[in-house]
């Protein structure tokens, strides 16, 4: 079955049992889904509830410190910074809303350090590149 709104599955079930006296039980089997959730659904108030409420919120939170961390902050991070705002969300809350949203942390560009800085030191020419020449290595083996 295609994801369709709530609401209006609620509104099929019961137009069924009003309009038509087919029971709840048989309209929910036809639609798949259980009867708890219809009755779930039906005394649900219209507006949103606090969990919803609050977990809106903090969806806003994580965006806003992953875009301002140039989409580099992971969950672990952005869930320190939660902290320091007073949320009690744990990392692993933040990292599935972090995938529910599709944030991704991306590693920062690498800084390729060359092992001599340039303008320091002269590089070494090919024939010592390795600090010796080919004579001293054949006198280290003459003890044999």
């Amino acid at each position: 079955m295609a994801v369709a709104d709530p609401a209006a599955l609620v509104g099929a079930i019961s137009d069924q049992r009003a309009e038509h006296g087919v029971p709840h039980t048989a309209s929910c089997r036809a639609l798949g889904v259980s009867e708890a959730w219809y009755y779930k659904w039906r005394r649900r108030p219209a507006e949103p509830t606090d969990r919803e409420v609050r977990r809106a919120r903090l969806e806003e939170r994580i965006t806003h410190f992953f875009c301002r961390s140039g989409d580099t902050y992971g969950s672990p991070r952005i869930t320190f910074d939660l902290w320091a705002e007073g949320w009690k969300v744990s990392v692993n809350t933040v990292a599935e809303i972090m995938a529910e949203l599709g944030l991704q942390a991306r590693k920062p560009p690498r800084r390729h350090r060359s092992l001599t800085r340039q303008g320091k030191r002269r590089g070494a020419t090919s024939a010592d590149s390795h600090g010796f020449a080919g004579s001293h290595r054949s006198d280290a083996h003459s003890d044999r």
